[in-house]
């Protein structure tokens, strides 16, 4: 305290009085150790103040203790002093490194606001199914995203687009439209006939010039299937066969020939299509495919969907300021970038992803769209390296007001435009396929930075490995084009699921049988170990009773259990790497069998508390990845179709009566000999339950275990049952044929004449002497 005025004051007891007052409206018994004005006070009193001056006579007690353990002949010896306190050293925590494109290295990830992270991704082109292509992207995104949010626990704001207005749209779209109205005027055979013809022979023309060998695999079979199409059709027209003969001819001609036929009609009528709503059908009917197939993936919907047919007049205004930076140049009522002028720029540089690519024209001819690289229309930039921010619009079009006339986007500004309305100047993270990323995401950043004159419009570049189908590339012309429904027709959304955590979201997948397999396998592997889990805390125990002594087993799982987690957490940090925390989530539970087997082979429970933290910690982290949906404590969920009832709490305790009741009548049986009474105990295990998605598992010595199973899961496992103790019979039977056959050979041996024994042998002896 401040003790100063105190020092001054020569008359002991005018001393008491002063500090007394002093400390009337201050603390005084501040811990264990007096401070230097404590000391010095005291120092100036001979003796304890009069008990009329209560606070000073408290306080000068207290420091007398206090004086008293700090002396060394105390025989307190100092123990109301605390000893010195050292930190311990500690261990260097992990964290989180991404995989930048940007610098092709983990970089240690740091959002540019606290803990919120802004995520831009490039959503799909509607204008056909989508494949798994496209899962491999959204799917590995969606675990990426889920990993930040509920394991490393950011705040997420992810916004992706839907590209509903793009080359391939228009020209699908007019297509589309032309054909039917084509088949609305319900033509007859002749004209179908005759105007398949027409069309075949451009379409043959493009055949023979095709050089890329899938694309002339796919036109060659479509040109095979016109063919069988056409010849019934020509020879029932040459025979004059009937009407109800040659109009379903003509009709299968037709079908076979759409594609072909549809192109024709947009070469001839194409540029008559000028209603904008017709090309809004198509991408409208596919975007709502989209969501349906994400749903049925349980991969989460975006924040903010942008479409950009809602933000043309946004993308009119960032290509004016591009234009008005200096980046941008108009020609014949197009608006080019120009990339030349962008690179000198002190500032910026061209390319940041791929700077290896630029001049690819085929690339950047691929990236304007097949109706935009005519040669007027490269004509019109001051570089081959130029792109579009805006395009003219051409007859057969859909068109926008701008000031450089009707026009529409282009298809690289649309993400710039819709991601800077949203998420301003800079996003932390933006994510894409790895084909995207030249020359469609270095487009995306320079037009972007030069519409903000900055050079950070994104912080942490992402991108998805590319997807092979059983080492190919997916292709419709190699027929291994595989759909999101087609592959959820094989496998379950969890299964595909497993299968990408399986893997590195940045390197290639090869989605085949024997991937597939390794994901049913995972899954069969740990909804075992939940079962079992589910099946020991099913064991009745008190409250206190939950609570079971560790001993070293215990002690050994659970040394395991943290060190898995750090692996796992390890694993996460280092780039997302799911495969690693897969494989290390698999050695807990193989570790964790290993306890719960021996335990039951000694005749012993397992510990109950510290089987559910393990089984609770893979639960959770199932979820975290999004492999579980429901909020199930532990395991996969077991529910009943179209319920939304925990099916495992409203049936167990009755499935456990009837358990308990048949192991009775199984006890009963054997001590009786009553085979026919074991015998239905088998039929209810074996064959009724299975078919209500019911298991039991009988074990020597130990109460029958209960398990909830898919039903078609248990009926799989029946079959096989079947096959391999029909196979095991089989083997049975040949082996004792064969030895029924050996023994018959050895009898037959035995009664051949001693004369005659090597008359057979004639490979080893070529003449006998008969005389002898």
């Amino acid at each position: 305290f401040e003790h100063g005025f105190l020092l001054q004051i020569n008359e002991e007891a005018a001393l008491a009085v002063a500090l007394n007052d002093y400390l009337t409206s201050r603390s005084y018994l501040a811990g264990f150790c007096p401070s230097q004005a404590d000391q010095k006070v005291f120092k100036l009193l001979h003796r304890p103040p009069d008990l009329q001056h209560v606070h000073a006579l408290r306080w000068y007690r207290h420091i007398a203790a206090l004086q008293q353990d700090l002396n060394p002949e105390s025989s307190m010896k100092g123990k109301r002093v605390q000893p010195p306190w050292s930190p311990p050293a500690g261990t260097d925590v992990p964290q989180l490194r991404l995989y930048n494109s940007l610098t092709r290295a983990k970089e240690l990830f740091v959002p540019q606001k606290g803990n919120k992270v802004t995520w831009y991704s490039c959503g799909p082109t509607v204008y056909d199914a989508s494949h798994m292509g496209h899962a491999r992207s959204y799917i590995s995104f969606d675990i990426l995203r889920r990993i930040l949010r509920d394991y490393f626990k950011y705040d997420i704001f992810y916004c992706m687009n839907i590209t509903d207005i793009d080359d391939k749209i228009i020209k699908r779209a007019r297509q589309n439209y032309l054909l039917d109205q084509y088949k609305e005027k319900q033509p007859q055979a002749a004209q179908i006939l005759q105007d398949v013809l027409s069309a075949r022979g451009p379409f043959q023309a493009h055949l023979a010039s095709t050089t890329d060998p899938d694309k002339k695999v796919m036109l060659e079979r479509l040109d095979a299937a016109v063919t069988a199409a056409l010849q019934p059709l020509q020879a029932a027209m040459e025979g004059k066969a009937a009407d109800e003969v040659v109009q379903p001819l003509a009709q299968t001609l037709l079908e076979s020939s759409k594609d072909l036929l549809a192109d024709w009609l947009d070469k001839q009528f194409g540029s008559q299509v000028t209603e904008n709503s017709i090309f809004s059908i198509l991408p409208k009917y596919w975007e709502g495919e989209y969501h349906k197939d994400m749903e049925a993936l349980n991969v989460l919907p975006p924040d903010v969907l942008t479409r950009v047919s809602e933000y043309v007049p946004e993308i009119v205004e960032f290509v004016k300021k591009v234009v008005s930076n200096g980046y941008g140049y108009e020609s014949n009522g197009s608006v080019y970038f120009d990339t030349s002028k962008f690179d000198a720029s002190p500032q910026h540089s061209y390319a940041k992803l791929v700077p290896e690519a630029v001049g690819d024209q085929k690339a950047l001819q691929e990236g304007e769209g097949d109706l935009s690289i005519s040669a007027d229309r490269l004509g019109e930039k001051k570089s081959p390296n130029d792109f579009a921010l805006w395009k003219a619009s051409k007859p057969g079009e859909p068109s926008w007001d701008s000031p450089w006339g009707k026009g529409r986007p282009g298809w690289h500004i649309e993400c710039s435009a819709m991601a800077g309305s949203i998420l301003g100047q800079s996003m932390d993270i933006h994510g894409g396929g790895f084909d995207l990323r030249f020359p469609h995401h270095d487009n995306e950043l320079a037009q972007s930075e030069a519409f903000f004159e900055n050079d950070y419009w994104v912080r942490y570049f992402l991108h998805t490995g590319h997807l092979t189908i059983a080492g190919c590339k997916m292709s419709k012309s190699l027929k291994n084009f595989i759909t999101i429904k087609d592959a959820l027709a094989k496998n379950t959304a969890r299964q595909l699921r497993l299968a990408f955590l399986m893997h590195s979201w940045k390197d290639t997948l090869d989605y085949s049988s024997n991937t597939m397999e390794s994901a049913v396998q995972y899954e069969k592997f740990m909804n075992e170990f939940f079962l079992n889990v589910k099946d020991v805390l099913r064991i009745p125990t008190d409250i206190t009773g939950r609570f079971e002594k560790w001993e070293a087993a215990e002690m050994e799982l659970n040394n395991s259990f943290y060190d898995r987690k750090s692996a796992v957490h390890e694993a996460l940090c280092d780039n997302v790497d799911t495969r690693t925390a897969m494989e290390e989530m698999r050695v807990l539970v193989s570790q964790s069998n290993s306890y719960i087997a021996s335990k039951k082979s000694a005749k012993q429970r397992p510990n109950r508390m510290l089987v559910e933290s393990v089984a609770v910690y893979l639960t959770n982290m199932l979820k975290i990845f999004g492999a579980i949906e429901e909020s199930e404590s532990i395991g996969f969920p077991v529910r009943g179709q179209s319920q939304n009832v925990d099916l495992e709490s409203t049936v167990m305790p009755y499935l456990a009566v009837l358990s308990d009741f048949r192991e009775g009548i199984r006890k009963i049986a054997r001590e009786q000999k009553v085979t026919e009474l074991l015998q239905l105990c088998d039929v209810v295990r074996d064959d009724t339950l299975p078919e209500l998605g019911v298991r039991l598992e009988d074990h020597e010595g130990l109460p029958t275990v209960v398990k909830l199973v898919d039903k078609e899961t248990l009926l799989k496992e029946r079959e096989e049952k079947k096959k391999m103790e029909e196979e095991k019979k089989k083997k049975k039977e040949e082996a004792a044929m064969k030895k029924q056959e050996q023994e018959m050979a050895k009898l037959a041996k035995m009664k051949v004449p001693p004369s005659e024994m090597f008359l057979t042998e004639s490979d080893k002896y070529s003449k006998f002497d008969e005389t002898v």
